[in-house]
């Protein structure tokens, strides 16, 4: 029986010449990944359990980003916390205020992580990293504290569900369209401990953003994981930034999956997921009359340049509804300065937006856009759970930045060909 992808990097990493789904298996690890949320408490596991080294400098990264710059006392001390740790183990990857970035923006961006690799984090959205072709996932703080000390890590093979995508998206047609449709198609609980995997003949029609705004979200799907083929965009994404070997894994043939799905991504049209479960999408012709008081553009989602340039274009020459708060967080400090020489903060400051550093803050209900009681806001994050960004009586509508962005001018959920 063939392998998929997922199945042959797990392989690979547990010395292991195939597995099958279910099996439960030890492997090595390349990257471990916390934040300044969770690494301190895998930090108090790690000196629990009486570690004092760690398997690799290089092989962990310590992002501080969710309440960064600090919000208050607490997390100032959470964060003080990782400082002093990362200090003595002599952690390389470790990201502070003024050189860091929303860790699935900045793992990325810093060729941190690579095809074929196996990458864990004490985030869910760790997910984002299979856009690589790399096996990545979530796990808790006390996992991150046992791969910290040994870089290995247990696991239970995934099945999987296969999406061949066809076709190529329309005007204002993003990955985050594609996956809010995947997710209305499938449910919440559609790909439950599955890996998703993405390949076919329309792949080569969307972006490296694209893809690592779709894995990012697998997880909102209820998947393990999610990965796509590595293509000419995957490894021209690579060039320059990667410089170690990497292994490029393809699905066998005769690969066994628990569904398939055909994407024609021609037919998506703009998304929005209401609230309060991401499956919960209508169209942005079937969205009706919806008022709002905030937008929020970022996050690890939608916080990249192409997102950015987006919003920008949208708004350019435009204002913010009266009455409407939009906020822009752009992910990572490399992509703040792209986007200020691109003219795009400008643009975002013109049209009457706050811009500001790199943060997590709105999207877990943390800082920088926390909603009243019968408050609703767009958000290019991706989740939109009871209370998520504020108040249990306020909502949160998941879209791509160019819905965003025309949302904030119209004063209600719009698409940019209504403006």
């Amino acid at each position: 029986m063939g392998m998929t992808m997922s199945q042959k990097i797990l392989a690979k990493k547990a010395g292991l010449d195939t597995v099958a789904p279910g099996q439960l298996i030890n492997a090595d690890v390349d990257m471990v990944l916390g934040n300044d949320i969770t690494t301190p408490v895998a930090i108090d596991e790690f000196e629990k359990y009486g570690f004092d080294s760690v398997y690799s400098k290089t092989g962990i990264s310590i992002v501080l980003d969710h309440f960064v710059p600090n919000k208050d006392i607490k997390a100032a001390q959470l964060s003080k916390r990782c400082r002093e740790f990362a200090g003595k183990y002599g952690i390389e990857h470790f990201f502070d205020v003024g050189r860091m970035g929303i860790e699935h923006a900045l793992l990325p961006e810093q060729g941190i992580v690579a095809p074929g690799e196996l990458i864990v984090g004490a985030d869910s959205h760790t997910c984002t990293y299979g856009a690589l072709g790399a096996f990545s996932t979530g796990f808790g703080s006390t996992d991150m504290a046992a791969a910290m000390a040994t870089g290995k890590c247990w696991f239970k093979v995934p099945s999987a569900i296969r999406f061949n995508l066809t076709g190529k998206p329309g005007r204002w047609v993003s990955g985050k369209d594609v996956i809010l449709h995947i997710i209305g198609m499938i449910g919440v609980d559609g790909a439950l401990y599955k890996s998703m995997e993405f390949g076919g003949e329309g792949l080569g029609n969307l972006s490296m953003d694209d893809r690592l705004t779709i894995a990012n979200m697998a997880i909102e799907a209820g998947a393990k994981n999610g990965i796509f083929e590595v293509d000419e965009v995957t490894l021209a994404y690579e060039k320059g930034r990667v410089n170690r070997p990497f292994d490029v894994y393809a699905p066998d043939p005769d690969a066994v999956y628990d569904a398939v799905y055909d994407i024609d991504l021609s037919a998506i049209r703009p998304t929005v997921s209401f609230p309060h479960l991401p499956e919960n999408t209508r169209t942005i012709d079937e969205v009706g009359e919806v008022r709002i008081d905030q937008v929020v553009i970022g996050s690890c989602t939608n916080g990249r340049m192409s997102d950015l340039a987006a919003a920008a274009e949208i708004l350019r020459g435009r204002r913010v509804a009266e009455g409407v708060r939009c906020i822009v967080i752009p992910g990572t400090q490399r992509i703040y300065k792209e986007a200020m020489e691109a003219g795009y903060l400008s643009d975002f400051i013109e049209a009457g937006c706050a811009v500001s550093t790199p943060t997590c803050g709105p999207c877990l209900g943390g800082y920088m856009g926390i909603l009243a009681e019968g408050e609703r806001c767009v958000a290019t994050t991706n989740r939109n759970f009871v209370g998520r960004m504020g108040h249990v009586k306020s909502e949160v509508y998941l879209a791509s930045p160019a819905v965003a962005a025309a949302s904030a001018v119209a004063g209600k959920i719009a698409g940019p060909d209504s403006l």
